[in-house]
């Protein structure tokens, strides 16, 4: 975490926004790129934290992950619009928060200002971030993608 706050710290200071967001990012599909295209269209760069394998299970359940987190990470950092990619292994992304110290944070349509989780907000408005809430691609989710590989291997 300290290499991303010493970066992040040198982007505020060559006068860059950065947008950050967190997942779990398990099996990537549209709906996540559409979600990271839009947040990476609030700022310059785009910081993705992503949940360790032990919390990315805890949040998912049993079986999840399916791809571990260095998976995850690197087809992350492949994106175009993805500019840092972190691992994080807390199940909430509170430090990552701390460290990256976004000027703008973006969450997904399934969340709302409410149910954000009252740890990294606060954390969000200790460090002075406009949270943002982009649209959600209806139709689009592992869980989905997931139950519909069951229902067909029957």
């Amino acid at each position: 975490m300290s290499e991303l706050s010493a970066r992040a710290k040198e982007l505020r200071a060559a006068g860059k926004k950065l947008v950050a967001t967190n997942g779990c990012f398990d099996l990537l599909h549209v709906g996540h790129v559409r979600y990271l295209q839009a947040a990476r269209a609030l700022g310059d760069l785009l910081a993705v934290g992503v949940n360790g394998d032990q919390s990315a299970r805890e949040l998912k359940g049993p079986g999840r992950p399916l791809n571990n987190e260095h998976d995850r990470a690197e087809v992350l950092a492949a994106l175009d619009d993805v500019d840092l990619v972190v691992i994080f292994q807390e199940l909430r992304a509170t430090r990552f928060i701390e460290a990256a110290a976004p000027t703008v944070y973006v969450k997904g349509g399934d969340y709302t200002l409410e149910t954000l989780n009252t740890e990294e907000r606060g954390a969000l408005q200790k460090v002075g971030a406009d949270i943002r809430i982009v649209p959600f691609e209806n139709g689009f989710s592992t869980t989905r993608l997931l139950e519909q590989l069951r229902r067909e291997a029957k």
